[in-house]
Order: structure tokens, then C-alpha cells, then sequence
């Protein structure tokens, strides 16, 4: 079955996933372009790993977003579609930098009489190492040092102005991206075990690439200084601009989990003139000399095919996928890097719970640094939003772990994973299986694009699909780039700015987080 396009004249844009990057660029073609977007999704959920799941009225957000971005754009973006809550009276003023100017904010709608809200919340998120929770990041506070005990702070101390000492070369991987920023003993002591935990690999098997995108500039001086900049009174400013990702105190989230804005969204592309079609698996990408000039869909109900012709095409899917469904020639080492490259699945075990073990936990997500059990972090959906829980006096927790698709872990039944999780949070003392009301299992395929395998070559294959001119490529997935959302987003953004601009340079795409203060909305 051929299907030209959304109208009957005009150009069109095939759009792969219907995730931050997929739907924000079919928004942004349709505000600033003649050209209408056809996003095809294969499953029903908007947002890609950015979806709600809702299980009995239980909603699990799968991975935990923060909406905070130093983007202006991406900020003025979210809260035009979902405008911030009302403060409760007498709040401190807040504000956010919208063109140019300082904006107050918090005077919306009630979340207890409306859905479409965005939330203001606090960050809190700990590590649980040794049966204990320190601050995460890391404090060199009275408590974090009672708990590690003299010998090892001194360690820890003596490692770091090690560090200060010698010599810097760039570092040749993870491993030693962490000890020259944190020092040998602190790197052992709380990142070593986890990332690994996370990666199924060796700290000295990653590019160093990975720590300058999630990490970027934080280290245990920017740390020292945000604490004491803490003291001292403060414009309350939900960009926080001046802070550091990892040490931000507050952020936006959607009532009802991150899903919530890209339903809103794809309902606002298609009132827009836009398709957004689910249940469309993308499996083939026609080409046409250095042109695709449309793609192959099946429809996962009905196993019927379609093909769907286009000017522009998006591609929000793993490069691994796309690169195998080109029906053209592909060089051999582009194909050979694609063979390579890895991914890491993920499993969110979702529990009901009557109550903890431990009291007062406030914390978003805690990550679970003890060696003893598999999973990797927890999440307490109760503290992103109270909306997320059917029943506010019961603890909805999402257990989460890392794994390959061909490990035991990833074939484990539902049954046996929800067993799993309650045997291990019982075990490291935060929950007394005997409590545990309810549970659910989701498995995420091809969640986290690695920074090893044949990622060190990826470049030439970059240069292979820039070669395309009408393909753009965005979004984590589609990059092999672990952005967070609102990287997703400019990436998108960028892209329909070429196209409006008519611009056939791609780099100012691939620019978008790959320095420390990251890519801007540029003055038109």
C-alpha cells in the first residue's frame, strides 16, 4: 500500500518515533514550515522512553525525567504547553529567562482542579551504599564522613589532591575520566561498582565521551561551591543556570508523568494538520542516490505493509536499525560499525507497597550502589508527583535494572522479576517483602546508546547518513548520543531550522550537547 503524503500537494517530512525528538520536530514544522509532518510510531504510548505507563492508576515514568533544561527555548517550550502550577501564597517569587527577560511564574492553574499542570518539585536523590544513604552528589558534609569512616575519608582526601597534583593528560577512557575529576578512592569507592552495574562492562571499556555528557563540569570543588553558595539568599530561578545539572535543587514535571506532555503534544500536531500514526513499525528506508525518498512501515496489528513517500525524513530509531533498512548499497566499514554498535536494554519492576522500612524517604530516585543485589536504582514515584499513586498512602516504587537482551535477566517471566525485586529491596533493608500489595514488569529495548563496542569509529558512519541530504538524524536513539530530553528536543529543533533555512550543513545538529554549556536557542 503507497501513501504519498498528509495533503494532497505541499511537501511532507516522514517522521521515525514519537518521542521528544520525533514529536517536537513535527510541532516545530508545522509553526515554522509549509511542510506537513507524518510521525509513525510503532507502539501506542507517546514519548518513547519519555512515556507514562499507567498500571491500575499507578503510573510509572521509565527512567525518571527531570523538565529542566539551560536552554531558554526548551524551557519557554515546555511551559507553553503545560503551564506551571500555582504556588501555594506567601512562595518566594520565581522565575525563568523568556526572551530575554526575567519571567514570574506560578501563578497558574490548581493541579487539585485540572490535569494539564506542570509541577514544581525539589530534587533529592541519594546513593545507598553500606546499608546507609549519603547525598548524592557527594558531600564532604560531617555525616557523609561519620559514615565512611576516618580511614577511608583519608583516603578519599589524599587520592583527590593526588589528582590536583600531577599532570593531566585527556583521558583515554571512563575510568580515568572519573579518577581525574573525583580522585582514585572516591572513583572505587562510588562509581566504579555502579557504572559497571549499569553498563555490563568495565569503567576502562568506555569512552571518556560518555563521562562529558552526563557529567560534564561537575566536580568536588563545583560541589564544595554549590553547597556554600547554598547559605546565602538566592534569586529563585527554575533555570538555575548557574548550577550544575547534577546539583539543581528543584525542577518541572507534568501531573501525570513525563508521558503527559507528548500526549499533549501529538494531540496539538494533529490539530495542527499533522498525523501522528501508531502502530507502525518503520522496517525499510527507499533510497534514491543520496535521497530517501520514502520508508517501509508494517502495521503491527495487521502485519499489512506500507510504504510511505516523503521530502524529509527524520530518524529517531537506533542507527542500527536504520542502517540495516536501507535498501541501497552501504560501504562496508559503515555497515560493519552499525553491526557494532551496542545497546542497553532496561527493566522497570514497578511495586505497590503498604510502607517502608526506612522513614521519611524524600528522595526522587535512589541509586543502589550495593554490590550484593542487581538492581540499579529506585525510584519513589510518590515524590515526583502525588498524582502517580492511585492511593496516596500506599509507596509506588520502580525497581530498575540494566541488562543485554540475551542475558537470564531479560528472559526472566514477569512473576519471577517481581520476586526478584522484592526479595532484593527486603535484603538490603527497604522494604519487608511481606508488604508488597502489587507489581508490574516493563522491558525497554535498545534504551541507552554505549560509548564502546564500535562507537570510536562512529564518526565515518555519521559521515555515511549526513551523506543523505534529506535524512536528518535526532533524538538519542537516532544520534548513538546518550542526550537527555531537551537535547532531544534542540536536536529536533535544529533540524527544522535547516530546513526552514534551507541549509544543508548537519553540524550544528551533532553540535547540541557537546560542550559544557550546551547549545542555545541562536538570536534569529
Amino acid at each position: 500500500m503507497s501513501d504519498r503524503s498528509a495533503t494532497s500537494s505541499g511537501r511532507t517530512a516522514i517522521i521515525v518515533g514519537a518521542g521528544p525528538a520525533g514529536l517536537t520536530a513535527a510541532y516545530e514544522l508545522l509553526k515554522h514550515t509549509d511542510v506537513q509532518p507524518i510521525v509513525l510510531e510503532q507502539n501506542d504510548l507517546m514519548g518513547g522512553i519519555s512515556c507514562t505507563v499507567d498500571y491500575k492508576g499507578n503510573r510509572i515514568d521509565i527512567g525518571g525525567h527531570r523538565f529542566f533544561s539551560k536552554s531558554d527555548r526548551v524551557m519557554e517550550w515546555w511551559l507553553d504547553i503545560l503551564p506551571l502550577q500555582k504556588l501555594p501564597e506567601g512562595s518566594e517569587r520565581i522565575t525563568y529567562h523568556k526572551r530575554s527577560r526575567d519571567v514570574a511564574v506560578g501563578s497558574g492553574p490548581d493541579p487539585e482542579t485540572t490535569d494539564r499542570v506542570m509541577l514544581l518539585r525539589s530534587r533529592k536523590s541519594r546513593i545507598y551504599y553500606l546499608r546507609q544513604f549519603f547525598d548524592y552528589p557527594i558531600s564532604l558534609s560531617f555525616d557523609t564522613l561519620r559514615k565512611l569512616g576516618l580511614v577511608r575519608t583519608i583516603r578519599i582526601g589524599l587520592s583527590y589532591v593526588w589528582t590536583m597534583i600531577v599532570p593531566k593528560k585527556a583521558p583515554r577512557n571512563l575510568e580515568e575520566f572519573f579518577i581525574q575529576r573525583f580522585g582514585k578512592e572516591l572513583y572505587l569507592t562510588f562509581f566504579k561498582s555502579y557504572t559497571e552495574k549499569v553498563w555490563g562492562t568495565r569503567c576502562r571499556d568506555i569512552s571518556a565521551e560518555w563521562g562529558a555528557q552526563r557529567i560534564k563540569g561537575l566536580s568536588i570543588t563545583r560541589a564544595i561551591l554549590h553547597y556554600l553558595k547554598q547559605l546565602l539568599p538566592q534569586k529563585k530561578d527554575i533555570a538555575q543556570k548557574g548550577t550544575e545539572t547534577s546539583l539543581i535543587e528543584q525542577f518541572l514535571y507534568p501531573k501525570l508523568g513525563p508521558g503527559q506532555m507528548w500526549d499533549v503534544v501529538a494531540e496539538k500536531v494533529r490539530e495542527g494538520g499533522g498525523e501522528v500514526r501508531t502502530g507502525y513499525r518503520v522496517e525499510r528506508f527507499l533510497t534514491d542516490g543520496d535521497r530517501i525518498r520514502a520508508v517501509e512501515a508494517v502495521d503491527v496489528g495487521s502485519g499489512e505493509k506500507h510504504t510511505v513517500e516523503g521530502d524529509f525524513f527524520f530518524s529517531s530509531m537506533p542507527v542500527q536499525g536504520l542502517v540495516k533498512g536501507l535498501d541501497g548499497e552501504v560501504p562496508a566499514a559503515a555497515a560493519e560499525i552499525a553491526r557494532g554498535l551496542v545497546y542497553r536494554d532496561f527493566i522497570t519492576v514497578g511495586l505497590l507497597v503498604e510502607k517502608l522500612r526506612v522513614d521519611d524517604i524524600q528522595d526522587n530516585w535512589i541509586y543502589i550502589q550495593e554490590p550484593d543485589v542487581l538492581v540499579g536504582r529506585l525510584q519513589i514515584f510518590n515524590n515526583w508527583s502525588p498524582y502517580m499513586v492511585a492511593d496516596r498512602d500506599k509507596v509506588w516504587l520502580g525497581l530498575e535494572y540494566f541488562c543485554n537482551d540475551t542475558d537470564e535477566l531479560w528472559h526472566k517471566s514477569d512473576e519471577d522479576m517481581i520476586a526478584l525485586g522484592q526479595k532484593e529491596l527486603d535484603h538490603i533493608g527497604i522494604i519487608d517483602r511481606r508488604d508488597v500489595l502489587d507489581g508490574v514488569v516493563i522491558r525497554v529495548p535498545k534504551t541507552y546508546p554505549a560509548y564502546f563496542g564500535t562507537y570510536d569509529r562512529f564518526e565515518e558512519l555519521q559521515d555515511f547518513l549526513n551523506g543523505f541530504d534529506n535524512l536528518f538524524l535526532v533524538g538519542r536513539n537516532g544520534m548513538h548520543k546518550y542526550n537527555n530530553q531537551d537535547h532531544a528536543m534542540l536536536t529536533a529543533m535544529t533540524a527544522v531550522e535547516n530546513i526552514a533555512a534551507g541549509r544543508s550543513d548537519k553540524s550544528n545538529i551533532w553540535e547540541v550537547n557537546t560542550e559544557e554549556e550546551y547549545h542555545e536557542e541562536k538570536s534569529s
